[in-house]
C-alpha cells in the first residue's frame, strides 16, 4: 500500500526498471520530472553511460523559453532529444517514464520525440 504519491512513484519506477534495459543501439530514454523543470537522457545501461541529454535548465533552452515545467517545454525537449539522438546515429530507443503516469508532460515529451523521428 502506498503511503503517499512519491512512494507510489518510486515503487512503480522500480517495477518498470526491472524490465527495461537500454543498450548502445537501443538506449533507454530516462525522464526526470520536477515541478519546475524536466530533464531527459539517453542511457546505455550496459556501459553505464549517458549518450546524450536535454534539460529545461540548459542555457540554449532558457534563451528561448521562460518556463521549463509545462507541456510546451516537454514538447520542445522531446524534439531536442530526438535531434541529439539522430546526430549520434540512434533511431530506436526504450521509453522509461520514471514511475510517472503516462499523461501530461511525460506524454507530450514522448509524442514530440516520436514526431521528430525517434522510434519507441
Amino acid at each position: 500500500m502506498t503511503v503517499n504519491k512519491e512512494s507510489g512513484r518510486i515503487r512503480r519506477h522500480n517495477r518498470i526498471r526491472r524490465r527495461i534495459i537500454g543498450t548502445k543501439d537501443k538506449p533507454r530514454i530516462s525522464v526526470h520530472r520536477s515541478i519546475n523543470n524536466i530533464s531527459v537522457q539517453l542511457i546505455d545501461d550496459i556501459e553505464g553511460t549517458t549518450l546524450c541529454a536535454a534539460s529545461s535548465m540548459d542555457k540554449s533552452f532558457r534563451e528561448k523559453h521562460k518556463s521549463g515545467g509545462n507541456v510546451k517545454a516537454a514538447e520542445v525537449l522531446g524534439e531536442m532529444i530526438a535531434k541529439a539522438a539522430q546526430s549520434k546515429g540512434i533511431k530506436k530507443a526504450v521509453f522509461d517514464r520514471g514511475g510517472n503516469l503516462y499523461h501530461g508532460r511525460i506524454k507530450a515529451l514522448a509524442d514530440s520525440a516520436r514526431k521528430a523521428g525517434l522510434e519507441f
